[in-house]
C-alpha cells in the first residue's frame, strides 16, 4: 500500500472517530432528567386542622429543569389497571422547582386536603406518577415514582 493511501486511510479514520466522539459528547449533554430521593407524605385532616399531601424529589438535568408534573393515583382504581402515560401527564399539576447547591433542582408539590377531600379518597396504597422535563426537552416519566398510604 502506498504511503499516500495509508495517510488518507488514517485521516479518514480520524474524521470518522472524531465525528463519532463529537456525536457522543453532544448526546451526553442531552441525558434525560434523573429523579433522586422521591418522598410522599399524606396527612389526613383532624379536629380543626386541615390535612395535606406533599411530594418532594430532587431532579438532575444537564440543561436544567423546565418542569415537573405530579399525579397521585389510588392503586385500587381504573388507573391501577392502566397506569397513566407521559402524554396524559402533560395536563396535571406542576411542582415548584428551585435550584439546590449541588446542581440538583429540589421540586415540591403540596396541596391542602379538606375533610370533604379525605372523605372521598379511597383508602389504601396510592402511587405518584412523575414527568420531569429538562430545558433541552428531554423527559423522564415514572408512573410509580413512590407510594404512600391513605387511611
Amino acid at each position: 500500500m502506498s504511503r499516500r493511501r495509508v495517510v488518507l486511510s488514517v485521516a479518514a479514520g480520524v474524521v470518522v472517530l472524531g465525528g463519532a466522539g463529537a456525536f457522543a459528547i453532544a448526546q451526553a449533554g442531552e441525558q434525560p432528567p434523573v429523579l433522586l430521593h422521591s418522598k410522599a407524605h399524606y396527612t389526613a385532616p383532624t379536629g380543626d386542622r386541615g390535612g395535606s399531601f406533599t411530594f418532594t424529589t430532587g431532579v438532575t438535568a444537564s440543561s436544567g429543569v423546565k418542569s415537573l408534573k405530579v399525579l397521585a393515583w389510588p392503586a385500587d382504581s381504573q388507573l391501577g389497571k392502566k397506569e397513566p402515560t407521559a402524554k396524559e401527564m402533560a395536563e396535571v399539576d406542576s411542582a415548584t422547582c428551585r435550584p439546590a447547591a449541588d446542581g440538583t433542582a429540589r421540586c415540591t408539590y403540596a396541596t391542602p386536603v379538606t375533610r370533604a377531600d379525605a372523605a372521598t379518597f379511597p383508602h389504601g396504597t396510592w402511587h405518584i406518577a412523575v414527568l420531569a422535563t429538562a430545558k433541552d426537552g428531554t423527559t423522564t416519566f415514572d408512573a410509580n415514582a413512590v407510594d404512600f398510604k391513605v387511611g
